[in-house]
């Protein structure tokens, strides 16, 4: 079954081909071919990745579920740097079956050196299954980690108390879509607040009786379902504390307790409201699409998160992402100004083999200088990191700058996609179909809780 963390990377912003002609300053050296001198490092392009070694000969493998050209470009782009500057060769390799190879490539002995991974379940299930076989995390590595990333970001890297993976790209779910245009023409302000969104919404339903307030939209395909577990993890949040919602995930807080129904019953005062929102047509509206009202005001909110941002462009040609443009996001409020709960997802990157080079090149992507080497190399937008020494000056675009605001804010409590830390069968599985019930067939949340509950593994 698709992942939901790939069926949403259809959404990640296209990157233009050969986008990284040349760049400049010690974090950011301009790029040549694979196998350069080493000794090149001495120099002030290269002082950065002095301490990486001379590496030239040498070869790391990379194997990652992002196949298409469009965005595996910006990803080799980004290693030039490091290329030149260690002598080292990177073997860039994307699949549309990564997540159903890795495991299996692990268990024969034919695992990459690095592998991108998609969600911390499926790191703790190839930790689980193949001990010993994921490097543990160390060196420069371990200590970028610590320099860079907020502790939660290490916690999903964590298997039973071993560092085993380090993050990658990054991407902020707590958003509303809205258009900043329409906003002004008819009076209405960002709200602060959870009540003050739903005192939006009740005024604009009032003021726009033609009009749906919110939009949503659950289709996509084998994975039909999964923007409504997004909802009910930022309700999750939003209701209950960080601890509740790590319980949650963790399975020892049960669908069925009243913390997760009130979540779900934060979500349920706009989803299943009619005086908001075609509740009948949630299912089955793709959530590519679900969006595209919000540009013509047959609807006004949308939550969704900010890689939806390349989806604008499918509906409206030349439509302004900004502030001040024909659309942008509001961060999704919590139940006060001062509280910050974060919802996002994100990328983590796990070493097979224990040699310099991979070690090496692991450290590079937990630097400040490849997190601004690959913001550079997508001009395009729709990249972005949580490693803090990321210069927000080199995001082209304003939802990427706004969540790398929120990513590094030390005020968020983050916590990541919680259907991705769920046991498959309940993340990918019960939870999808849970939800996409409760809309289409008027289940309940007490009957779609007792049937994900059901289906947790024992063990």
């Amino acid at each position: 079954m698709t992942n939901p963390i790939t069926a949403r990377r259809a959404l990640a912003a296209t990157a233009s081909i050969g986008a990284l002609v040349a760049m400049t300053a010690c974090s950011s050296p301009a790029p040549a071919t694979s196998g350069a001198s080493a000794g090149a490092s001495t120099s002030a392009d290269c002082a950065a990745y002095a301490a990486y070694g001379d590496l030239k000969g040498k070869t790391v493998t990379v194997y990652t579920s992002i196949s298409s050209d469009a965005e595996a470009t910006p990803h080799k782009d980004s290693y030039k740097p490091f290329e030149k500057c260690t002598g080292a060769t990177i073997k860039y390799e994307g699949s549309s079956d990564f997540e159903s190879q890795l495991p299996v490539r692990v268990k024969a002995g034919n695992a990459p050196d690095i592998a991108y991974i998609p969600q911390p379940g499926l790191l703790k299930t190839l930790a689980t299954n193949n001990p010993g076989k994921i490097i543990a995390v160390s060196g420069q590595a371990a200590t970028n980690l610590d320099k860079y990333y907020s502790p939660e970001w290490k916690n999903y890297g964590t298997v039973n108390g071993q560092v085993l993976a380090t993050p990658l790209g990054a991407n902020v779910k707590s958003f509303v879509w809205y258009s900043p245009t329409a906003f002004k023409a008819k009076g209405y302000t960002v709200p602060k607040t959870w009540d003050e969104l739903i005192a939006l919404s009740d005024k604009i339903a009032a003021d726009n009786p033609k009009a749906k307030v919110w939009c949503a939209g659950f289709e996509s395909g084998t994975a039909t379902g999964w923007p409504g577990t997004d909802w009910i993890e930022d309700s999750m949040l939003r209701t209950n504390s960080a601890a509740d919602y790590d319980a949650w995930v963790a399975g020892t807080l049960k669908f069925s307790d009243p913390k997760v129904q009130s979540a779900f019953s934060m979500a349920g005062s706009i989803l299943k409201n009619e005086k908001y929102i075609d509740v009948a047509s949630i299912a089955t509206t793709s959530f590519k699409e679900a969006g595209y009202g919000v540009l013509d005001q047959t609807c006004f909110l949308h939550r969704q998160a900010s890689f939806y941002q390349a989806n604008w462009a499918a509906a409206k040609k030349d439509v302004k992402v900004a502030e001040d443009g024909d659309v942008f996001a509001f961060y999704l409020p919590g139940k006060d100004a001062t509280t910050k709960p974060l919802l996002g997802g994100g990328e983590f990157v796990a070493a097979f083999r224990q040699a310099p080079e991979v070690q090496a090149f692991q450290a590079y992507l937990t630097s400040a200088e490849f997190s601004n080497n690959k913001a550079k190399a997508t001009p395009d937008g729709g990249w972005l990191s949580a490693n803090s020494g990321l210069d927000e000056a080199n995001l082209t675009k304003p939802i990427d700058k706004l969540s790398h605001k929120l990513l590094t804010d030390k005020g968020v409590v983050f916590r990541f996609d919680g259907s991705d830390l769920m046991p498959s069968a309940v993340g990918a599985g019960t939870f999808w179909k849970g939800m996409t019930d409760w809309v289409s067939l008027n289940k309940s949340s007490a009957d779609v809780a007792a049937a994900i509950d059901a289906s947790w593994p024992k063990s």
